[in-house]
C-alpha cells in the first residue's frame, strides 16, 4: 500500500493546533476584514491545514466557508474575475431560498461582468478594425456579449458579430460614467449588502495552492483578494510558500526597484496583503521519527484498522511536547494496546534507522518524508515479487537512497562497483576516512568477492578521496551507520535504479554513547556496568535498546552469536517493558539463517509472563520449521528438557 501524497484530514503531524488557532483568529474579530497567511514550503502541509479549518467550520451555519484553488483555472480564465465569481456563486448557492440574495448576486454579476469586458475590450476593438478576427477572440467576446447585451444565443453569429460588438461598446460607453475606482467602490457597496442580506457572521475564503501558479495567475487571485479587504466579515486564509509569491511579484512587476528600505518590495506587497501570517515549522528528528512510524503502520494496516486508530492518539500526544523523549514510547503502547501489535515493533525498528537520515535530507519537509517511504515501501515490494527481498537491509536500503538523491557521484561510484564485484573503491575509502575522523592515510579494503565470503585484507596502497564537488557531504554520508563497505551492493543498485531519495544525518545518543560501546562488548564488561543499567529511565534504556538492537540485526554472521546481544539481555532484565520487544526482535531474525543462540541463555532477560509465554510459542515455531534443521533440533531438545523437569 501506498500512502497517498495529497491533503488530508487526518493529522498525523499535530497541525490541528495551527487550524484551531487560525479558526480563532477568524472568529474572534468576526465583524472586520482579514487575510490569514500560512506559509511553508511545497508539502509542508498547508492544504490539510486548509482542511481542517474547512472542517471546523463545516456546521457552522453562521459562517460560510469557501475553497478556492487558482491553479485549476490556470489558462481557462481571469483569476480576479474566477475568484469573485466562486465567492458570489457559493454565497447564492448557500442561501438559494432567499430572494433577496439571489437579486442582489445578479447586481454583483453585472459589476464582473463589466470587469470581463472592460478587461477585453483593447483586444477585441483591434481584432475587429483589423477585420481578421482569431477565434478565441471570438468565442470569448460572444460569451461575454451575451451576458452584457442579454441577447439570445441564436441572434448572434459570426456575421452580426459587428453589432454585437457596437452594442458590446455602447454598454462599455454607458459604464465609463463610472470610473474604475467607481466601480470598484460600488461593488464592495454591493457585496457588503449581500453579505448582510444573506445573514451570516463570517465569510472565509481558503485559497490553496497560489504557489503553484504562473504569476499572471497568482498575481491576479491576490488582486481579488484585495478588493476584498476593506468588506467586513471577509476573511481569507491564503496557503502559500512566500518564497514563490514574491518571485511572482517580482515577475509581474519588473520594472520595480529591487528594495526600499529593510525589505523588498516584494515582500512589501506580501505584507501588507496578508495581516496574520503562519509559518509552518520543518519536523524535527523525534516529530520525523514519529511521522515515520505512522506513516509504516498506515501503509501496512490501514487507515481503518484499531491498531492505526489507537496509534494516533498517542503520537498526537508524544508531539505535543516531542522535546521530551524519543517520541513513540513503549511504556505508553503498552498500555493502549497491552501487547504491542508487530506492525508497530516494525514500525519502531525502522523509524529508529532511517529518522535520522530523513531528518536533515528532507529538511523537515513531511512530503518529502512521505515520498521517501512509498519509495522505500515501493522497492521492497518489487524485491519481494522478484523473490530478493531477504536480501535486503533496510538500513542499507535507505542510506543508498541517500546517495541516490543528494550525492550523484556517489551513488554512480556504487552503481559502477556494483556491476562488477559489488563493491566499490571510492565507498570503502570515504568510510574509511569517516571512520578515522580523516587523520589518518586512508587504505582501500580490497573486498572483491561474492558477498558470502569473508573479509578480505586491506590492500597495501593509499587511495585518494574522488574530487567530488559535493565531497563534504559525499564525508558525512559515510558517517552515517551502517557501513556498506564490506556489503554486497547489487540488490540495492538494482531495485534503486529509478533514482529517488532522500538525505540525512546520525542522530547521537549524546552521554549514552560510551555506555552503548560497553553494551557490545563481551559478559563480563556488561556485567561491570549493571548499576549504570538499573539507573537508566525508561526513555534512556529503550534508546539503548533500539541501537543495540539496530547493530545486531545489521550483523553479517547471524549463526554465531552477534555482539550486543548480552547488553540487550542486560536491558531487559532490569527493564522488563522491553522484554516482548526482544521477543519480536527474535521473531523478525531471518530464520534461516539464526544460530541456536537464540535458544539459551534468555532466562533471566525474559520473565515477564506475557514475554515467556510468546518465547516458549516462539520456540515451538522454530522447533516445527523445517528451514533451519539445527534451530528445529536444539528447539525441540529444549522442548524434551523441559518436559522432563515439568514430571520430576
Amino acid at each position: 500500500m501506498i500512502v497517498a501524497d495529497n491533503e488530508t484530514a487526518v493529522d498525523l503531524l499535530y497541525y490541528e493546533a495551527v487550524a484551531k488557532t487560525v479558526v480563532r483568529v477568524v472568529s474572534e474579530k468576526s465583524d472586520e476584514p482579514l487575510s490569514v497567511g500560512v506559509h511553508g514550503d511545497w508539502g509542508a502541509g498547508k492544504s490539510s491545514i486548509l482542511m481542517m479549518v474547512e472542517q471546523t467550520f463545516k456546521d457552522d451555519e453562521r459562517v460560510l466557508c469557501i475553497r478556492f484553488n487558482g491553479w485549476l483555472f490556470q489558462g481557462f480564465d481571469d483569476a480576479k474575475t474566477v475568484l469573485i465569481e466562486t465567492i458570489v456563486e457559493e454565497l447564492m448557492k448557500s442561501r438559494s431560498g432567499s430572494q433577496k440574495v439571489i437579486d442582489q448576486g445578479k447586481k454583483l454579476y453585472r459589476r464582473i461582468n463589466w470587469m470581463k469586458m472592460a478587461r477585453k475590450a483593447g483586444a477585441y476593438g483591434m481584432t475587429v478594425a483589423t477585420g481578421i478576427p482569431h477565434p478565441d477572440t471570438l468565442s470569448d467576446l460572444y460569451a461575454a456579449a451575451t451576458s452584457v447585451v442579454k441577447t439570445g444565443a441564436e441572434a448572434i453569429s459570426v456575421d452580426s458579430l459587428k453589432s454585437v460588438v457596437d452594442s458590446a461598446g455602447a454598454y462599455l460607453k454607458d459604464a465609463e460614467a463610472e470610473s474604475t475606482p467607481q466601480q470598484m467602490h460600488e461593488f464592495r457597496q454591493e457585496f457588503e449588502t449581500l453579505l448582510e442580506v444573506a445573514d451570516i457572521d463570517r465569510l472565509v475564503v481558503l485559497v490553496d495552492d497560489l504557489d503553484r501558479c504562473l504569476p499572471e495567475t497568482a498575481i491576479g487571485t491576490l488582486e481579488a483578494i484585495r478588493l476584498f479587504l476593506f468588506v467586513p466579515r471577509a476573511a481569507f486564509v491564503i496557503a502559500a510558500d512566500e518564497g514563490m509569491i514574491e518571485y511572482c511579484v517580482r515577475q509581474h512587476f519588473p520594472d520595480l526597484p529591487t528594495a526600499t528600505g529593510p525589505a523588498t518590495y516584494a515582500r512589501n506587497y506580501l505584507e501588507k496583503l496578508i495581516q496574520v501570517p503562519f509559518r509552518l515549522p520543518s519536523l524535527g528528528y523525534t516529530e520525523t521519527r514519529i511521522y515515520v512510524a505512522l506513516l509504516l503502520v498506515l501503509n501496512e494496516c490501514g487507515d481503518d484498522s484499531d491498531t492505526f486508530k489507537k496509534l494516533v492518539p498517542i503520537a498526537r500526544a508524544a508531539l505535543q511536547k516531542p522535546w521530551i523523549g524519543p517520541g513513540l514510547d513503549r511504556t505508553s503502547l503498552k498500555v493502549a494496546f497491552e501487547t504491542i501489535p508487530d506492525a508497530v515493533e516494525r514500525a519502531l525498528d525502522i523509524a529508529y534507522r532511517i529518522a535520522p537520515i530523513l531528518t536533515d535530507g528532507s529538511r523537515g519537509n513531511p512530503r518529502q518524508v512521505k515520498r521517501f517511504i512509498n519509495t522505500m515501501a515501493l522497492r521492497l515490494a518489487i524485491a519481494e515479487e522478484r523473490g530478493f527481498a531477504d536480501e535486503l537491509n533496510m538500513s542499507v536500503l535507505a542510506k543508498v537512497m541517500l546517495a541516490e538523491r543528494f550525492a550523484p557521484e556517489v551513488f554512480d561510484a556504487l552503481a559502477r562497483g556494483a556491476a562488477d564485484t559489488g563493491f566499490s573503491d571510492e565507498l570503502i575509502a570515504l568510510e574509511s576516512h569517516a571512520a578515522s575522523d580523516g587523520t589518518e592515510t586512508v587504505p582501500v579494503k580490497a573486498n572483491r568477492k561474492a558477498s558470502s565470503a569473508k573479509k578480505a585484507p586491506k590492500a597495501k596502497e593509499p587511495f585518494q578521496l574522488p574530487d567530488w564537488p559535493n565531497i563534504e557531504w559525499a564525508k558525512r554520508w559515510a558517517g552515517i551507520p551502517p557501513t556498506l563497505a564490506e556489503v554486497d551492493l547489487r540488490p540495492y543498485v538494482f531495485v534503486s535504479r529509478d533514482r529517488r531519495g532522500g538525505y540525512g544525518s546520525q542522530t547521537p545518543l549524546g552521554e549514552l554513547d560510551e555506555m552503548l560501546g560497553k553494551l557490545m562488548g563481551p559478559p563480563l564488561q556488561v556485567k561491570q556496568i549493571t548499576t549504570e543499567i538499573k539507573r537508566l529511565t525508561s526513555v534512556e534504556a529503550e534508546q539503548l535498546f533500539d541501537a543495540l538492537r539496530a547493530k545486531v540485526a545489521d550483523a553479517e554472521d547471524l549463526v554465531e552469536e552477534p555482539d550486543g546481544m548480552h547488553g540487550l539481555a542486560a536491558i531487559c532484565q532490569h527493564h522488563p517493558f522491553l522484554q516482548a520487544s526482544l521477543v519480536g526482535f527474535f521473531r523478525d531474525l531471518p530464520v534461516t539463517k539464526v544460530g541456536t543462540w537464540v535458544m539459551t541463555g534468555w532466562a533471566g532477560a525474559i520473565t515477564e509472563a506475557e514475554a515467556k509465554a510468546a518465547y516458549d510459542a516462539l520456540k515451538s515455531d522454530w522447533a516445527e520449521q523445517s528451514d533451519n534443521p539445527a534451530l528445529s533440533a536444539a528447539a525441540k531438545a529444549a522442548a524434551s528438557m523441559g518436559r522432563k523437569r515439568g514430571e520430576r
